[in-house]
């Protein structure tokens, strides 16, 4: 996967509308201060990345954590991608950014005494539209990988949040 490199953890290639440019540590960082901020709260991770096709093939991966009821933070990521056309690898490789995403963060999450928090992937696939004919394929992936996986309508975290930052 091209979302993790040797030096992935400290670059600032994450944005956040409210903190600026951050790596990814801070990101989680973040994240923490966050729940901590308000620990009575519910909180849901949520991971969906989305792209956008011209010249190349433009990955937005989105990190939401929504404090149920209340709001919520989000970062997103940016990857510039050599032009990928076909419709079904585009989505089979957004649905593996947001797993090896939502991964990295359980991962991190479990170290600091959040491994109960619910981790749901956001898909950019849904029962209407050119995706319909592999939902079953990329949920099963994403379920297969031990996450809820979401789809369009719902699928806010992908076609909402991560699309506002593709094009």
């Amino acid at each position: 996967m091209e979302l993790v490199s040797q030096n992935y953890k400290s670059k600032k290639d994450f944005y956040s509308p409210t903190f600026g440019p951050l790596s990814f540590e801070e990101v989680f960082q973040k994240l923490v201060e966050y729940m901590e901020g308000e620990p009575e709260n519910r909180y849901s991770l949520i991971i969906g990345t989305d792209s956008f096709l011209s010249k190349e093939t433009i990955f937005i991966s989105a990190i939401v954590i929504h404090r149920i009821g209340h709001g919520g933070k989000y970062f997103y990521k940016k990857l510039r991608h050599r032009k990928m056309a076909n419709l079904r690898q585009r989505i089979f490789y957004e649905t593996s950014l947001s797993i090896e995403m939502a991964g990295m963060l359980r991962e991190c999450l479990s170290q600091n005494g959040f491994a109960k928090l619910p981790v749901e992937i956001h898909l950019d696939v849904g029962e209407n539209g050119d995706t319909k004919e592999i939902i079953k394929e990329v949920i099963g992936m994403v379920t297969g990988s031990g996450y809820a996986a979401v789809t369009k309508p719902d699928a806010y975290g992908a076609s909402k949040v991560a699309d506002r930052h593709s094009k």
